[in-house]
């Protein structure tokens, strides 16, 4: 009996750790379309951390503040320091080559949406 305990917990951890896995990889690329919506309107680091959380984008700060130095890098945010306030923050806002990422990246997610509704039966 000890044994089957002891492999079930195994299992379930092991099962743990691929949902963990799958769910991280589904989640990767959303957020990259989800900042470039977001920050059509100009925002620093912390405010948007809150706010993709709040609309369902639950992003750790080590993953946001790289991902956001990416996207300017590759010209899809551009960036203002703010130091009229006691603590200078960095504003991103989505380019104009962000606004047509995120436009094509839309078009593929609505794409896919239906497609997966479409799977699930429910179109």
């Amino acid at each position: 009996m000890r044994y089957c305990v002891a492999h079930t917990i195994v299992w379930r951890m092991v099962n743990d750790d691929q949902l963990s896995t799958h769910l991280q990889e589904l989640r990767r690329g959303t957020v990259v379309l989800a900042c470039l919506l977001v920050l059509r309107q100009e925002n620093y680091g912390y405010a948007l951390l809150d706010l993709l959380e709040q609309r369902g984008f639950a992003v750790d700060a080590n993953t946001l503040y790289p991902l956001l130095r990416r996207l300017e890098k590759q010209g899809l945010l551009t960036s203002d320091w703010n130091t009229d306030e006691a603590r200078p923050r960095k504003f991103y806002r989505t380019s104009a080559e962000g606004e047509q990422l995120a436009e094509t990246l839309g078009r593929d997610w609505d794409a896919l949406d239906a497609a997966f509704r479409a799977l699930k039966g429910r179109l």
